[in-house]
């Protein structure tokens, strides 16, 4: 095995504690002293107090300063790539996934932090979340390459998720350029947008939440808010709903909410608003068998947590409001900084300002082609519960 000559980052004594337990994350505030040639991006080796090899990772300008990619000491090279994406794909066969599209790499939970690249079909996105990865991106095409082989797309989408490197711009690396991807999950086909849609075009984390959501929907009335693709509202329709209305505020979003319903044939039983979801809630005289509610994060960072939780119990509270007797909410946050204890108490002080009597029957997560490292409990970020209501 070749050992690396990278430039040495060296932690404060005391503070190698949380590395020995394997987080892959190091803040700024850890280290004691860098070599004077390291340059944002660059492949570092981090060592102890005691000049003990701890790992090899890239480094930021950012508060997380580097990122671990490797506890052995070792290249970072497109082999290096090509090996873990390779892992990540093996994994990804052996679940029951149900779909041509899939997060092929999920940053930490597949032990390469600051990368994601979600897979449509033929088509791979790649989201770089660190300047390390996104310098060394046509390491990773070449290593998509090399494992699932010349016939694909490769999209680099990273524009908006890097804030330190200026002059980055979104665009093909490898293969034909389309401009959209079908895919079909579970039976339901959508058009994917990757080069305009939200994150890398659709929601890939909430397809087994979708499911689960088509087997309370036959006969129901359903209303999906902030429905973006609609996806649940496809789900719902599949399910055998009686009628969906999908509102978004989006005009791009419920333009590609029409397309997918009518790819679907399910147009006769659909309405698709375009509104801001508050808005609509508060001069909505209709009432839903079920509901929908799955906004963007509304806390991005710990600052805003105290008023994303306000918002959170505004917006269950007023689909409450809009519920018939005996109906049922499906409701999300995708928020990093918002915990599951803390969702929970927000939708609970909704409940409380209703006076109605709810159950909890199911608490959602992201599935199992977003896995989560154990030593790394922030990849943990959606939350979701099914509540029944009296």
């Amino acid at each position: 095995m070749e050992f690396s000559i990278y430039p040495k980052v060296v932690l404060k004594k005391g503070r190698e504690e949380s590395d020995s337990r394997k987080h892959p994350w190091i803040f700024s505030g850890a280290i004691e002293s860098k070599d004077s040639n390291i340059k944002p991006g660059d492949f570092v080796k981090v060592e102890s107090s005691k000049n003990a090899f701890i790992g090899i990772g890239t480094y930021s300008s950012g508060s997380i300063a580097v990122r671990i990619l490797s506890w052995i000491d070792l290249v970072i090279d497109k082999n290096f790539f090509a090996f873990n994406i390779k892992k990540a794909k093996e994994l990804r066969e052996s679940l029951e996934i149900n779909s041509n599209s899939y997060r092929l790499i999920h940053g930490e939970g597949d032990n390469l932090s600051g990368l994601i690249i979600d897979k449509y079909d033929n088509v791979f996105v790649v989201q770089a979340h660190d300047e390390g990865i996104y310098l060394n991106i046509n390491l990773i095409k070449d290593a998509l390459i090399e494992v699932f082989g010349k016939d694909i797309v490769v999209y680099n989408k990273s524009s908006k998720t890097i804030p330190f490197l200026n002059n980055i711009k979104d665009e093909f690396l490898y293969g034909n350029e389309i401009e959209y991807i079908e895919i079909i999950e579970n039976g339901n086909k959508f058009i994917v947008d990757f080069i305009k849609g939200q994150k890398t075009g659709f929601f890939i984390d909430q397809r087994e939440n979708r499911y689960l959501l088509s087997n309370f929907s036959k006969n129901k009335d359903v209303l999906n808010t902030f429905a973006y693709t609609g996806g649940f509202s496809i789900y719902a329709l599949n399910g055998g709903a009686k009628s969906c209305v999908s509102v978004d505020g989006s005009e791009y979003a419920t333009e590609l909410i029409n397309k997918n319903i009518e790819l679907n044939n399910y147009t006769n039983k659909h309405t698709t608003i375009k509104k801001d979801i508050f808005k609509f809630f508060e001069s909505n005289e209709d009432k839903f068998d079920l509901i929908v509610v799955d906004p963007p994060a509304f806390a991005k960072h710990q600052k805003a947590k105290k008023q994303a939780l306000n918002a959170y119990t505004r917006i269950n509270l007023m689909a409450i409001e809009s519920l018939q007797e005996d109906g049922i909410i499906f409701t999300f946050s995708c928020s990093q900084a918002i915990s599951e204890e803390d969702f929970q108490r927000a939708i609970f002080n909704a409940v409380l300002q209703t006076n109605r009597k709810s159950s909890i029957l199911y608490k959602l997560s992201q599935p199992a082609d977003h896995p989560r490292n154990i030593f790394h409990p922030e990849g943990k970020y959606l939350k979701g519960f099914v509540l029944k209501f009296d």
